[in-house]
Protein backbone atom coordinates (compact mmCIF):
# COMPACT_ATOMS: atom_id res chain seq x y z
CA UNK A 1 0.00 0.00 0.00
CA UNK A 2 0.99 3.61 -1.14
CA UNK A 3 0.19 6.87 -0.65
CA UNK A 4 0.05 10.59 1.35
CA UNK A 5 -2.35 11.85 3.72
CA UNK A 6 -3.08 14.20 0.15
CA UNK A 7 -4.42 10.78 -1.57
CA UNK A 8 -6.77 10.41 1.11
CA UNK A 9 -8.76 13.29 -0.14
CA UNK A 10 -10.54 11.28 -3.25
CA UNK A 11 -12.16 8.65 -0.67
CA UNK A 12 -13.68 11.91 1.52
CA UNK A 13 -17.91 11.67 1.36
CA UNK A 14 -20.19 13.91 2.75
CA UNK A 15 -21.51 13.28 6.34
CA UNK A 16 -24.71 14.68 5.22
CA UNK A 17 -26.43 14.00 8.59
CA UNK A 18 -23.65 15.78 10.25
CA UNK A 19 -23.99 19.12 7.69
CA UNK A 20 -27.57 19.45 7.61
CA UNK A 21 -28.08 19.64 11.58
CA UNK A 22 -24.76 22.11 11.66
CA UNK A 23 -26.35 24.64 9.21
CA UNK A 24 -30.17 24.00 10.63
CA UNK A 25 -28.59 25.37 14.09
CA UNK A 26 -26.25 27.92 12.90
CA UNK A 27 -29.25 29.34 10.72
CA UNK A 28 -31.80 29.03 13.76
CA UNK A 29 -29.31 30.46 16.31
CA UNK A 30 -27.94 33.26 14.15
CA UNK A 31 -30.09 36.20 15.55
CA UNK A 32 -28.65 35.21 18.91
CA UNK A 33 -25.60 37.53 18.34
CA UNK A 34 -28.57 40.55 18.69
CA UNK A 35 -30.19 39.11 21.51
CA UNK A 36 -28.93 40.62 24.92
CA UNK A 37 -31.50 38.56 27.15
CA UNK A 38 -30.21 35.18 27.60
CA UNK A 39 -33.71 34.38 28.62
CA UNK A 40 -35.69 35.83 25.54
CA UNK A 41 -33.99 33.67 22.90
CA UNK A 42 -35.85 31.71 20.58
CA UNK A 43 -36.41 27.73 21.40
CA UNK A 44 -35.85 25.22 19.02
CA UNK A 45 -39.75 25.39 17.61
CA UNK A 46 -40.00 29.21 18.12
CA UNK A 47 -40.36 31.53 15.04
CA UNK A 48 -36.86 34.30 15.52
CA UNK A 49 -39.29 36.77 14.50
CA UNK A 50 -41.57 36.61 17.79
CA UNK A 51 -41.63 39.92 19.65
CA UNK A 52 -39.62 38.06 22.49
CA UNK A 53 -36.73 38.64 20.38
CA UNK A 54 -37.12 42.44 21.00
CA UNK A 55 -35.96 42.63 24.59
CA UNK A 56 -33.33 44.67 25.32
CA UNK A 57 -32.68 43.45 29.05
CA UNK A 58 -29.28 42.90 29.96
CA UNK A 59 -29.61 42.22 34.14
CA UNK A 60 -28.45 39.39 35.65
CA UNK A 61 -31.98 38.07 36.50
CA UNK A 62 -34.55 36.94 34.00
CA UNK A 63 -37.28 38.22 33.57
CA UNK A 64 -40.37 36.66 36.08
CA UNK A 65 -42.45 35.20 33.53
CA UNK A 66 -39.04 33.56 31.43
CA UNK A 67 -38.01 31.62 34.83
CA UNK A 68 -40.73 29.11 33.93
CA UNK A 69 -38.02 28.15 31.50
CA UNK A 70 -35.37 26.78 33.94
CA UNK A 71 -38.03 25.51 36.20
CA UNK A 72 -39.19 22.82 33.81
CA UNK A 73 -35.94 21.29 33.90
CA UNK A 74 -35.07 21.45 37.57
CA UNK A 75 -35.81 19.07 40.22
CA UNK A 76 -36.32 20.68 43.37
CA UNK A 77 -34.63 19.57 46.71
CA UNK A 78 -37.22 17.45 47.91
CA UNK A 79 -37.37 15.40 45.27
CA UNK A 80 -33.78 14.59 45.91
CA UNK A 81 -34.11 14.15 49.28
CA UNK A 82 -33.94 10.11 50.69
CA UNK A 83 -35.07 9.27 54.26
CA UNK A 84 -31.52 8.75 55.65
CA UNK A 85 -34.04 5.97 57.77
CA UNK A 86 -35.07 4.18 55.06
CA UNK A 87 -33.71 0.87 54.15
CA UNK A 88 -33.66 -1.04 50.17
CA UNK A 89 -34.09 -4.40 49.07
CA UNK A 90 -30.38 -5.71 47.74
CA UNK A 91 -32.50 -7.70 44.83
CA UNK A 92 -35.23 -6.05 43.79
CA UNK A 93 -34.11 -2.39 44.58
CA UNK A 94 -37.78 -1.98 46.37
CA UNK A 95 -37.32 0.81 49.62
CA UNK A 96 -39.21 -0.10 52.84
CA UNK A 97 -39.32 2.24 56.29
CA UNK A 98 -36.97 1.34 59.13
CA UNK A 99 -38.90 -0.57 60.85
CA UNK A 100 -39.31 -3.35 58.39
CA UNK A 101 -36.17 -6.08 58.63
CA UNK A 102 -37.07 -8.31 55.15
CA UNK A 103 -38.62 -8.23 51.61
CA UNK A 104 -41.26 -9.94 51.87
CA UNK A 105 -41.06 -10.79 47.95
CA UNK A 106 -36.90 -11.38 47.68
CA UNK A 107 -36.59 -13.47 51.51
CA UNK A 108 -33.37 -11.35 52.01
CA UNK A 109 -32.29 -8.60 54.44
CA UNK A 110 -32.42 -5.38 54.06
CA UNK A 111 -29.98 -2.91 54.15
CA UNK A 112 -29.66 0.77 54.64
CA UNK A 113 -29.92 3.11 51.81
CA UNK A 114 -27.46 5.31 53.41
CA UNK A 115 -25.38 2.69 53.55
CA UNK A 116 -25.27 2.08 49.53
CA UNK A 117 -21.98 2.35 48.13
CA UNK A 118 -20.99 5.72 46.53
CA UNK A 119 -20.77 5.37 42.25
CA UNK A 120 -17.37 7.82 43.18
CA UNK A 121 -15.39 5.52 45.34
CA UNK A 122 -16.13 2.61 43.45
CA UNK A 123 -12.87 0.98 42.05
CA UNK A 124 -12.52 -0.57 39.13
CA UNK A 125 -9.81 -2.80 36.82
CA UNK A 126 -11.28 -2.95 33.56
CA UNK A 127 -9.38 -5.36 30.97
CA UNK A 128 -8.93 -5.54 27.41
CA UNK A 129 -7.76 -8.70 26.43
CA UNK A 130 -6.60 -9.64 22.72
CA UNK A 131 -4.65 -12.48 22.46
CA UNK A 132 -2.43 -14.06 19.87
CA UNK A 133 -0.09 -16.61 18.31
CA UNK A 134 2.77 -14.18 19.89
CA UNK A 135 3.59 -12.27 22.54
CA UNK A 136 6.31 -10.01 22.07
CA UNK A 137 8.66 -8.98 24.92
CA UNK A 138 10.60 -6.58 23.66
CA UNK A 139 10.06 -3.40 21.31
CA UNK A 140 12.95 -4.35 19.05
CA UNK A 141 11.03 -8.27 18.73
CA UNK A 142 7.91 -6.10 18.27
CA UNK A 143 9.00 -3.76 15.74
CA UNK A 144 11.31 -6.06 13.65
CA UNK A 145 11.42 -6.05 10.36
CA UNK A 146 9.04 -9.20 9.47
CA UNK A 147 6.44 -7.40 11.57
CA UNK A 148 7.33 -3.85 10.02
CA UNK A 149 6.72 -5.16 6.49
CA UNK A 150 3.17 -6.68 7.33
CA UNK A 151 2.80 -3.61 8.49
CA UNK A 152 3.43 -2.06 5.52
CA UNK A 153 1.39 -4.49 3.49
CA UNK A 154 -1.94 -4.02 5.78
CA UNK A 155 -3.25 -7.17 5.00
CA UNK A 156 -7.30 -5.43 7.09
CA UNK A 157 -10.00 -5.15 5.65
CA UNK A 158 -13.34 -2.82 6.99
CA UNK A 159 -14.62 -6.15 8.86
CA UNK A 160 -11.34 -6.60 10.41
CA UNK A 161 -12.14 -3.23 11.76
CA UNK A 162 -16.03 -4.14 12.39
CA UNK A 163 -14.45 -7.15 14.58
CA UNK A 164 -12.22 -4.57 16.27
CA UNK A 165 -15.22 -2.51 17.35
CA UNK A 166 -17.39 -5.46 18.76
CA UNK A 167 -14.78 -6.92 20.87
CA UNK A 168 -14.29 -3.46 22.41
CA UNK A 169 -17.46 -2.84 23.30
CA UNK A 170 -18.23 -6.53 24.28
CA UNK A 171 -15.28 -6.43 26.71
CA UNK A 172 -16.63 -3.22 28.27
CA UNK A 173 -20.25 -4.43 28.83
CA UNK A 174 -19.05 -7.47 30.44
CA UNK A 175 -17.03 -4.65 32.89
CA UNK A 176 -19.69 -2.73 33.24
CA UNK A 177 -22.21 -5.67 34.11
CA UNK A 178 -19.79 -7.10 36.64
CA UNK A 179 -19.84 -3.21 38.30
CA UNK A 180 -22.94 -3.55 38.82
CA UNK A 181 -23.52 -6.68 39.72
CA UNK A 182 -20.60 -6.74 42.35
CA UNK A 183 -21.71 -3.24 43.70
CA UNK A 184 -25.56 -4.43 43.86
CA UNK A 185 -25.93 -0.66 42.06
CA UNK A 186 -29.47 0.09 40.79
CA UNK A 187 -28.62 1.96 37.67
CA UNK A 188 -32.08 3.67 37.22
CA UNK A 189 -31.16 4.92 40.63
CA UNK A 190 -28.55 6.89 40.21
CA UNK A 191 -27.88 10.59 38.62
CA UNK A 192 -26.84 11.70 35.40
CA UNK A 193 -23.05 12.28 36.46
CA UNK A 194 -22.96 8.63 38.11
CA UNK A 195 -24.15 6.84 34.95
CA UNK A 196 -21.62 8.39 33.63
CA UNK A 197 -19.05 7.69 35.91
CA UNK A 198 -19.71 4.17 36.54
CA UNK A 199 -19.63 3.39 32.53
CA UNK A 200 -16.54 5.42 32.07
CA UNK A 201 -15.09 2.81 35.07
CA UNK A 202 -15.87 0.29 32.67
CA UNK A 203 -13.07 1.14 30.32
CA UNK A 204 -10.52 2.83 32.50
CA UNK A 205 -9.59 3.97 36.09
CA UNK A 206 -11.02 7.14 37.26
CA UNK A 207 -9.49 9.71 39.57
CA UNK A 208 -9.94 12.81 41.02
CA UNK A 209 -7.34 15.68 40.81
CA UNK A 210 -7.60 18.81 42.93
CA UNK A 211 -4.64 20.80 41.48
CA UNK A 212 -3.99 22.78 37.70
CA UNK A 213 -5.80 24.08 34.95
CA UNK A 214 -7.42 21.37 32.97
CA UNK A 215 -10.28 19.68 33.18
CA UNK A 216 -9.34 16.40 33.18
CA UNK A 217 -6.74 14.24 31.28
CA UNK A 218 -6.15 10.47 30.07
CA UNK A 219 -3.02 9.01 30.54
CA UNK A 220 -2.36 5.25 30.38
CA UNK A 221 -5.50 3.34 31.73
CA UNK A 222 -6.48 6.26 34.06
CA UNK A 223 -8.62 9.46 33.26
CA UNK A 224 -8.02 12.61 35.76
CA UNK A 225 -10.58 14.29 36.29
CA UNK A 226 -11.06 17.61 38.56
CA UNK A 227 -14.60 17.48 40.56
CA UNK A 228 -14.89 21.16 41.41
CA UNK A 229 -16.09 21.51 37.80
CA UNK A 230 -19.64 21.31 37.50
CA UNK A 231 -22.11 17.98 36.84
CA UNK A 232 -22.53 19.00 33.16
CA UNK A 233 -18.04 19.56 32.84
CA UNK A 234 -17.38 16.53 34.36
CA UNK A 235 -19.53 14.81 31.88
CA UNK A 236 -17.86 15.97 28.94
CA UNK A 237 -14.83 15.79 29.79
CA UNK A 238 -15.22 12.29 30.87
CA UNK A 239 -16.46 11.46 27.16
CA UNK A 240 -13.23 13.35 25.59
CA UNK A 241 -10.88 12.00 27.72
CA UNK A 242 -13.05 8.21 26.81
CA UNK A 243 -12.84 9.42 23.47
CA UNK A 244 -8.66 9.33 23.78
CA UNK A 245 -8.52 5.59 25.01
CA UNK A 246 -11.06 4.40 22.81
CA UNK A 247 -8.70 5.75 20.28
CA UNK A 248 -6.03 4.20 21.18
CA UNK A 249 -7.88 0.75 22.21
CA UNK A 250 -8.92 0.47 18.36
CA UNK A 251 -5.16 0.96 17.39
CA UNK A 252 -4.22 -1.73 19.84
CA UNK A 253 -6.37 -4.26 18.28
CA UNK A 254 -5.87 -3.72 15.17
CA UNK A 255 -2.01 -3.81 15.37
CA UNK A 256 -2.72 -7.21 17.36
CA UNK A 257 -4.79 -8.63 14.88
CA UNK A 258 -2.38 -7.87 12.45
CA UNK A 259 0.70 -8.90 14.32
CA UNK A 260 -1.05 -12.15 14.92
CA UNK A 261 0.41 -10.88 18.90
CA UNK A 262 -1.04 -10.93 22.50
CA UNK A 263 -1.92 -7.06 23.69
CA UNK A 264 0.92 -6.38 26.17
CA UNK A 265 2.38 -3.06 27.57
CA UNK A 266 5.12 -3.28 24.68
CA UNK A 267 1.89 -3.31 22.19
CA UNK A 268 0.21 -0.33 24.96
CA UNK A 269 3.41 1.74 24.89
CA UNK A 270 3.76 1.27 21.27
CA UNK A 271 0.16 3.57 20.85
CA UNK A 272 0.84 5.76 23.15
CA UNK A 273 4.14 6.95 20.83
CA UNK A 274 2.11 7.13 18.04
CA UNK A 275 -0.40 9.24 18.69
CA UNK A 276 2.32 11.72 20.73
CA UNK A 277 4.86 11.52 18.70
CA UNK A 278 3.70 13.82 15.90
CA UNK A 279 1.23 16.85 14.92
CA UNK A 280 -0.55 14.63 12.70
CA UNK A 281 -1.87 12.13 15.35
CA UNK A 282 -2.12 14.29 17.63
CA UNK A 283 -4.44 16.59 15.79
CA UNK A 284 -6.62 13.47 14.46
CA UNK A 285 -6.62 11.92 18.37
CA UNK A 286 -7.64 15.59 19.67
CA UNK A 287 -10.08 16.86 17.12
CA UNK A 288 -11.91 13.20 17.05
CA UNK A 289 -12.93 13.64 21.04
CA UNK A 290 -13.67 16.81 20.60
CA UNK A 291 -16.34 15.95 18.04
CA UNK A 292 -17.45 13.25 20.28
CA UNK A 293 -17.68 15.10 23.02
CA UNK A 294 -19.50 17.78 20.56
CA UNK A 295 -22.15 14.91 20.30
CA UNK A 296 -22.95 15.17 23.70
CA UNK A 297 -22.86 18.54 24.80
CA UNK A 298 -26.11 21.03 24.20
CA UNK A 299 -25.59 23.70 21.06
CA UNK A 300 -23.45 26.65 21.53
CA UNK A 301 -21.35 24.88 24.03
CA UNK A 302 -18.60 22.63 21.92
CA UNK A 303 -15.30 23.43 22.33
CA UNK A 304 -12.33 22.78 19.81
CA UNK A 305 -9.65 24.89 22.31
CA UNK A 306 -6.98 21.88 21.88
CA UNK A 307 -7.13 21.00 18.61
CA UNK A 308 -6.51 24.83 17.99
CA UNK A 309 -3.68 24.93 20.27
CA UNK A 310 -1.86 22.09 18.48
CA UNK A 311 -3.04 23.60 15.23
CA UNK A 312 -0.95 26.94 16.22
CA UNK A 313 2.05 25.21 16.95
CA UNK A 314 2.40 23.93 13.69
CA UNK A 315 3.10 26.99 12.45
CA UNK A 316 2.34 25.71 8.59
CA UNK A 317 3.82 22.51 8.86
CA UNK A 318 0.47 21.10 6.90
CA UNK A 319 -1.59 23.13 4.10
CA UNK A 320 -4.97 24.27 4.63
CA UNK A 321 -5.88 21.28 2.76
CA UNK A 322 -4.43 18.17 4.45
CA UNK A 323 -6.09 20.22 7.85
CA UNK A 324 -9.73 19.35 6.67
CA UNK A 325 -8.47 15.83 5.96
CA UNK A 326 -7.30 15.28 8.87
CA UNK A 327 -10.44 16.50 10.68
CA UNK A 328 -12.50 14.03 8.67
CA UNK A 329 -10.24 11.15 9.36
CA UNK A 330 -11.08 12.38 13.27
CA UNK A 331 -14.86 12.82 12.23
CA UNK A 332 -14.47 8.63 10.76
CA UNK A 333 -12.96 7.66 14.02
CA UNK A 334 -15.60 9.53 15.69
CA UNK A 335 -18.44 7.59 14.26
CA UNK A 336 -17.30 4.54 15.80
CA UNK A 337 -16.52 5.93 19.48
CA UNK A 338 -20.20 7.36 19.17
CA UNK A 339 -21.68 4.26 18.21
CA UNK A 340 -19.87 2.36 21.35
CA UNK A 341 -20.62 4.92 23.88
CA UNK A 342 -24.70 5.63 22.30
CA UNK A 343 -24.56 1.80 23.02
CA UNK A 344 -25.52 2.81 26.64
CA UNK A 345 -26.04 6.69 26.46
CA UNK A 346 -29.63 6.24 24.75
CA UNK A 347 -31.54 9.03 23.62
CA UNK A 348 -33.33 9.29 27.45
CA UNK A 349 -29.61 10.14 28.69
CA UNK A 350 -28.44 12.17 26.45
CA UNK A 351 -31.80 14.72 27.40
CA UNK A 352 -30.51 13.90 31.02
CA UNK A 353 -26.95 15.70 30.15
CA UNK A 354 -29.08 18.00 28.41
CA UNK A 355 -31.01 19.09 31.46
CA UNK A 356 -28.06 18.93 33.59
CA UNK A 357 -26.46 21.56 31.48
CA UNK A 358 -29.40 23.70 31.29
CA UNK A 359 -29.45 23.66 35.02
CA UNK A 360 -26.16 25.12 35.67
CA UNK A 361 -25.02 26.83 32.10
CA UNK A 362 -24.12 30.31 32.84
CA UNK A 363 -22.09 31.39 29.87
CA UNK A 364 -24.10 32.88 26.52
CA UNK A 365 -23.68 30.14 23.76
CA UNK A 366 -21.25 30.64 21.21
CA UNK A 367 -22.58 29.00 17.83
CA UNK A 368 -18.97 29.93 16.28
CA UNK A 369 -17.04 26.51 16.95
CA UNK A 370 -19.62 24.78 15.09
CA UNK A 371 -18.41 27.05 12.00
CA UNK A 372 -15.48 25.11 12.44
CA UNK A 373 -16.36 21.76 11.85
CA UNK A 374 -15.65 19.55 9.21
CA UNK A 375 -18.67 17.47 7.57
CA UNK A 376 -16.14 14.81 5.58
CA UNK A 377 -15.76 11.53 6.34
CA UNK A 378 -13.43 9.05 4.73
CA UNK A 379 -15.30 6.01 3.10
CA UNK A 380 -14.29 2.42 3.98
CA UNK A 381 -11.55 2.02 1.42
CA UNK A 382 -9.76 5.70 2.49
CA UNK A 383 -10.42 5.01 6.02
CA UNK A 384 -8.14 1.84 5.98
CA UNK A 385 -5.74 3.61 4.12
CA UNK A 386 -5.98 5.96 6.71
CA UNK A 387 -5.45 3.59 9.41
CA UNK A 388 -2.00 2.03 7.36
CA UNK A 389 -1.20 5.75 7.14
CA UNK A 390 -1.07 6.22 11.14
CA UNK A 391 0.24 2.62 12.13
CA UNK A 392 2.79 2.33 8.95
CA UNK A 393 4.60 5.88 9.66
CA UNK A 394 4.41 5.61 13.57
CA UNK A 395 6.01 2.05 13.61
CA UNK A 396 9.12 3.25 11.48
CA UNK A 397 8.99 6.24 13.51
CA UNK A 398 8.82 3.97 16.79
CA UNK A 399 11.58 1.65 15.40
CA UNK A 400 14.66 4.46 15.37
CA UNK A 401 13.07 5.77 18.86
CA UNK A 402 13.12 2.68 21.19
CA UNK A 403 14.69 4.65 23.94
CA UNK A 404 11.67 6.73 24.04
CA UNK A 405 9.42 3.97 24.12
CA UNK A 406 10.99 2.08 27.00
CA UNK A 407 10.54 5.60 28.78
CA UNK A 408 6.68 5.70 27.81
CA UNK A 409 6.37 2.03 29.13
CA UNK A 410 8.52 2.94 32.73
CA UNK A 411 5.88 5.92 33.36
Amino acid sequence: MTGNINDLSRYSQDDREKSDLIKGVLREFKPYDLVKCYYCKPSFDMDVSESSMECDDVGEEPHESHQVVLSDVKLSMEDLKVPESAKYCPECGNEYPKEKFVCPDCLVHLKWISDKIDVFDIKSEPKFIFNGQNNYESFEDLLNKDNLLKINEFDFTIDDYSTVLYDIKYQAFMNFDNLVKENEIDFDELDILEKIILFAKSFVKVEYKSSGSELGYFESDVISIDDRQTDSLQITTLLHELSHFLIQEILIHVLCKLLDCSRNSFTESLLIFILSYDHFTQLIDEYAAHNVEGRFTVFGFQDYSSFTQIEQKMEGERTPGEIEIIKSIGNTFALSIKGILESLIDREMREEIKEQFLREVIDRPNYRALEMENCQILNDEGFIKAIWLILNEGCEAAASNIGKLASIQGE
